[in-house]
C-alpha cells in the first residue's frame, strides 16, 4: 500500500491558451488521482491569464464534486506576462510546498511526487530540467547569448534549461514573494532568494510562451540584462578605454603629420594648418565624454539597485541546539 504524504501541496496553473483550456480537464483528473493517492491536502490555483472565462468554466463543470471543491480560478482582469501569471498563483498558494506545473506535463502527473521526494533531501526548490530548446536556430543563438551575459556579468546561477515547473517550499516561498521585481523574469528571482536547489531531467522541450512576440521576449531580456547583471557598466568601460585608445592614436598620429608629413601608415600627407590641434582637441573631449558616461553609469546603477529595496540578505533556517 502507499504511503500517504503528510503535507498540503499547492498545484499553480496559468491558463493563457485555448489549447490549455482544452486540456484542463485531462490536467486535473490526472493531477487529482495522483495526489489524492499520495497526499493528505492538495489544492488547485488557476490563474486564468486570457483564455475565455466561459470555457473554462464548462471545462471544471463536468468534473466530479471531489475535484471541483479543491479548485480556486483566479481570474485576471486583463493578460500580463506568463511569469507574473504565475506569481499571481503563488500569491494565492497556501500549501506547505507549492507546484508550478505546465500543461505541457499532464499526462505525467507522478513528476509532483518525485519533486516532493527530492525535496525531503534537503532541497527547497526542485525543478524540471529539459535536454533541448524547440526554437530556430537564430533564436537558439540570442538566447545562448542571453544567458551567457546573465552568468558572465551577474552572480545569479540560473540554469538555461530549467522549465517553469517547479516544486517550492513554504519558507522559499515567502522569500520569494518579498522580492517585488518589475523584471518580468521569474527565474531570476528564484536565483536571487537562494537555497538548496536541484532538478529532475524530462524529455519534453522548452518552447517560448506562444503568446508572447518576438519583440515582447527582446525587451523582456533587456530588462533582465540591466536588472541583474552589470553587462552595460562593464561595455561603457570597454568604450571608455577603446576611446582613451583612439584618442592616443589619434594625437600620435597628428603630431607626427606635423612634424613629419608621414602618418602612421607611412603614407605623405600634407600637414594643414590648425588639423593637428583639432584631431587632438576631438579625442580628447571624445574620451573625456565616454569616462563621463562610465561615471554616470555608475552613478545610475547603484541608484538602480537602491531604488528595488531588496532584501539584504534571507535567513534560510534557525538551528537550536
Amino acid at each position: 500500500m502507499q504511503n500517504i504524504r503528510q503535507s498540503f501541496v499547492s498545484i499553480v496553473g496559468v491558463l493563457q491558451t485555448p489549447y490549455e483550456a482544452r486540456q484542463l480537464p485531462i490536467w486535473l483528473t490526472s493531477l487529482f488521482e495522483n495526489l489524492e493517492a499520495g497526499f493528505t491536502h492538495f489544492e488547485f490555483v488557476l490563474v486564468n491569464n486570457g483564455c475565455d472565462l466561459g470555457a473554462v468554466e464548462e471545462a471544471i463543470k463536468p468534473l466530479p464534486e471531489a475535484i471541483r471543491k479543491n479548485i480556486f480560478l483566479l481570474q485576471l482582469s486583463t493578460p500580463v506576462n506568463r511569469d507574473n501569471a504565475i506569481l499571481a498563483g503563488l500569491d494565492r498558494a497556501n500549501g506547505d510546498y507549492t507546484a508550478v506545473f505546465e500543461f505541457d506535463f499532464a499526462e505525467k502527473p507522478e513528476l509532483i511526487a518525485g519533486m516532493w521526494d527530492l525535496a525531503q533531501k534537503g532541497f527547497d526548490i526542485v525543478y524540471l530540467r529539459a535536454k533541448q530548446r524547440r526554437l530556430p536556430m537564430a533564436q537558439r543563438m540570442l538566447y545562448r547569448i542571453f544567458y551567457f551575459i546573465l552568468q558572465r556579468y551577474s552572480a545569479l546561477r540560473i540554469d538555461p534549461w530549467a522549465h517553469h515547473s517547479r516544486l517550492i517550499s513554504r519558507r522559499a516561498l515567502n522569500s520569494l514573494l518579498r522580492l517585488r521585481e518589475n523584471s518580468k523574469y521569474l527565474k531570476a528571482n528564484y536565483a536571487l532568494v537562494g537555497y538548496a536547489k536541484t532538478s529532475i531531467q524530462v524529455e519534453e522541450p522548452l518552447h517560448p510562451d506562444p503568446t508572447a512576440t518576438f519583440s515582447e521576449q527582446i525587451r523582456t531580456a533587456l530588462v533582465a540584462v540591466t536588472s541583474f547583471t552589470t553587462f552595460l557598466r562593464s561595455l561603457l568601460l570597454w568604450i571608455f578605454l577603446f576611446s582613451v585608445l583612439v584618442a592616443g592614436v589619434a594625437t600620435f598620429n597628428a603630431i607626427k603629420v606635423k612634424l613629419t608629413s608621414v602618418d602612421i601608415f607611412g603614407d605623405h600627407v600634407e600637414s594643414l594648418s590648425g588639423w593637428a590641434f583639432l584631431v587632438v582637441l576631438m579625442s580628447v573631449f571624445f574620451a573625456l565624454t565616454c569616462l563621463i558616461l562610465y561615471v554616470m553609469s555608475i552613478y545610475l546603477s547603484n541608484i538602480y539597485s537602491e531604488i528595488k529595496n531588496r532584501p539584504l540578505y534571507i535567513i534560510e533556517s534557525v538551528r537550536r541546539f
